[in-house]
């Protein structure tokens, strides 16, 4: 999203050098592991084998993944990292995961099937289940919203299997308004928030997920007026002015007043 970047790419070596680094210190103890934007195979790989060891240490380890690849404009979805990553998310990843945060593109990559009506995403999340996740939660979606077009679809699915057996499904629809400009981070606040109010809700992802969408209002809402402000009347705000306001909405993201209710379906 920003015309330069500066940095290294971490590779699969360093990553593994710094976690026998915990281990020898006796610190790989975690409750959670998450994982966001990634653009190398065997970093990848890496992530799943250090997960399964971590989850050896705590069983009750919750892995998080926002399996990121893509998205759609305009309607046509493409790839923004090497289509190599893919078999790998798929067969190795969200195996391991307990919840992940695709947008309608990626949920579409993984499964292998298109999305058009709100039927096909819960079919898709189904598909999503049954590869591992416990909590599937599409981002984001090019579905028709009931409230209308300035709206846009999130939708959730939490499958848990009880002591005797049965599993029981909880299905959200999340209709959050339309903020007319391009952010950078947004999926990485929204994935980040999601392991935290789960954490907090571990078993109501209705409310897990209004918490999460209406912070993520809360701080686009202060971004775009503060991004207006300094743009100036009639200006189009710059990558810099839409740097998200992250520092300034930290009441919001502590307790978020709820403005975007969830439907269960």
């Amino acid at each position: 999203g920003y015309a330069h970047w500066k940095g290294q790419v971490l590779n699969s070596d360093e990553l593994h050098e710094l976690y026998e680094g915990l281990k020898l210190n006796k610190v790989n103890r975690y409750d959670y592991v998450l994982t966001g934007y990634t653009r190398d195979t065997s970093f990848l790989a890496m992530v799943v084998d250090i997960v399964q060891e971590l989850k050896q240490q705590n069983s009750n380890l919750v892995y998080v993944c926002d399996p990121v690849m893509g998205d759609k404009w305009n309607g046509e979805g493409s790839m923004y990292v090497p289509k190599d990553l893919l078999p790998v998310y798929r067969d190795k990843v969200v195996p391991v995961a307990d919840i992940i945060t695709p947008n309608q593109f990626e949920a579409e990559l993984l499964t292998g099937r298109k999305i058009y009506t709100e039927k096909d995403a819960l079919e898709v999340m189904d598909m999503l289940h049954a590869m591992g996740p416990e909590t599937v939660v599409i981002t984001s979606s090019d579905l028709q919203a009931p409230l209308g077009n300035d709206y846009l679809i999130a939708l959730g699915s939490h499958r848990k299997t009880k002591a005797d057996g049965t599993r029981i499904t909880q299905r959200i629809r999340m209709e959050s308004p339309k903020v007319d400009a391009v952010f950078v981070g947004t999926g990485d606040l929204f994935a980040a928030m999601l392991l935290a109010w789960t954490h907090k809700h571990p078993n109501n992802l209705k409310v897990a997920c209004e918490k999460t969408v209406s912070a993520m209002q809360h701080v686009l809402q202060r971004t775009i007026k503060s991004a207006k402000a300094q743009a100036g009347e009639g200006n189009k705000p710059n990558s810099a002015q839409l740097e998200l306001r992250m520092v300034q909405s930290k009441k919001d993201i502590e307790n978020p007043e709820i403005i975007v209710k969830a439907t269960v379906l």
